[in-house]
């Protein structure tokens, strides 16, 4: 039975202390004639990827129509059982990659666990396990399950132990994984596929370890994908050592992820003015949902206080909060009960809420891929968005001044006037 303390080993960018390792460094690309942010005339539809007809039925129930930039490139190549390093900006559609590819292969044998699926964040691996749930809606016979800290390592012993309950596919956080492997509640000898989401950010901390640990309980013959928004060339490196000859992709390069369609300013103002211009801004702005984001999580209860004592009904979202309470809190924002979120950077990675239009950094990031992350929550998949951080310190400029540098754009202060809603409200 694995110690308590091994069911913590998450949300290392809440730290309030630990800076965030740097990943600025450009980035090479295979080609200098990329398509952009997304495909502008689309030539393939899903239908050309000869799918299965179960998840053709579950991808035309979800309303998307035509495969983005990224899915054009890596599903070909992911479904024939290539190991794939994925580079490409966020909310271009990296989820639905791994998961359509790996539930055509699938062939669900009861009491076998074929995929398994890493991420960093407890809200990132329960998006996950429900996009692998939309996506089988039509495959009764695959079973998905979700495995993290905070809850009673117990509940998943039980799943796993169970034939009739054992899932096919597994996505969970590194150390509750590791928990159930060591103690041997999971085999991993019959995996066929093992995923990283958000490669860099788990290969960069002390998870990397936990992950080395699990990937020496699989096959050595198995598919291996990693997926992220940021990859330093020291990063790739690091990952293609769990790859054999892996395909590689960055759909654009480190100058261009930022995301079409997003604007992007920052208001300099003292530390003191930064509730007041808040309000200011929640006051004028059109927008269908904001996440501001802070430092650290008591900086986060103390902001969140504030917003609904001035009447912005918000929520908070880190990782001092139980765990139960932090998914429901996560599903009150997705499912649009609530429309503003404060959070730290828990919420800064792949967690995609549609309706995000307004990212709001009221405390700067701690380096620019950071920030990419954390903008890119707005404006996914081509829509239009609305980015303002606020910039109160040396620190804070220094880190602006990255920011324009490793993705050569210009980000004008915030005008007094206000912007145009039509410039970031989609129609």
């Amino acid at each position: 039975m694995a110690a308590s303390h091994e069911e913590e080993l998450l949300d290392y960018s809440d730290s309030e202390d630990v800076a965030v390792p740097s990943t600025d460094a450009k980035a090479a690309t295979e080609s200098d004639d990329k398509k952009g942010s997304y495909v502008g005339i689309h030539s393939t539809g899903f239908r050309d990827f000869l799918l299965k007809p179960e998840l053709l039925r579950a991808i035309v129930d979800c309303g998307f129509e035509h495969p983005s930039e990224v899915q054009q490139v890596c599903i070909p190549q992911s479904i024939l059982g290539t190991d794939v390093l994925c580079q490409a900006k966020s909310g271009l559609g990296k989820t639905a990659v791994f998961v359509l590819s790996t539930l055509q292969q699938l062939d669900p044998i009861p009491g076998e666990v074929a995929v398994v699926v890493l991420c960093h964040t407890r809200e990132l691996a329960y998006q996950i396990k429900n996009e692998y749930s939309r996506f089988s809606k039509y495959m009764p016979d695959v079973k998905t399950s979700v495995f993290y800290g905070g809850i009673p390592i117990a509940q998943d012993i039980e799943i796993l132990k169970n034939k009739e309950t054992c899932p096919q596919i597994v996505v969970a956080t590194p150390g509750r994984l590791w928990a159930l492997v060591r103690e041997k509640h999971l085999k991993l000898n019959a995996l066929k596929v093992f995923v990283l989401d958000e490669c860099d950010k788990l290969l960069e901390t002390d998870m990397r370890s936990e992950i080395q640990e699990i990937f020496r309980a699989t096959p050595r013959q198995k598919q291996v994908m990693m997926f992220s928004a940021t990859l330093a060339p020291e990063t790739r490196k690091i990952c293609k050592k769990f790859m054999q000859n892996p395909l590689e992709i960055y759909v654009d390069d480190e100058t261009k992820l930022t995301l079409h369609g997003l604007q992007q300013y920052y208001c300099k103002i003292d530390e003191k003015q930064k509730n007041r211009k808040l309000n200011d801004l929640l006051d004028t702005l059109e927008f269908n949902q904001v996440i501001i984001f802070v430092r650290s999580t008591s900086r986060a209860n103390e902001l969140n206080k504030l917003l609904n004592e001035c009447n912005f009904p918000s929520i908070a979202v880190h990782s001092g909060i139980p765990q139960e309470e932090r998914i429901a809190r996560y599903k009150e924002f997705k499912e649009f009960s609530k429309r503003i979120c404060v959070s730290t950077d828990v919420f800064g990675r792949g967690i995609d809420i549609e309706r995000i239009n307004l990212a709001i950094n009221y405390d700067m990031p701690a380096d620019s891929a950071s920030y990419l992350h954390r903008v890119g929550r707005a404006g996914r998949f081509g829509t239009k968005g609305l980015a303002i951080s606020f910039v109160s310190s040396e620190a804070d400029e220094e880190v602006l001044k990255s920011i324009q540098e490793r993705f050569e754009v210009d980000i004008p202060e915030y005008p007094e006037e206000g912007v145009d809603p039509s410039s970031y409200m989609n129609a």
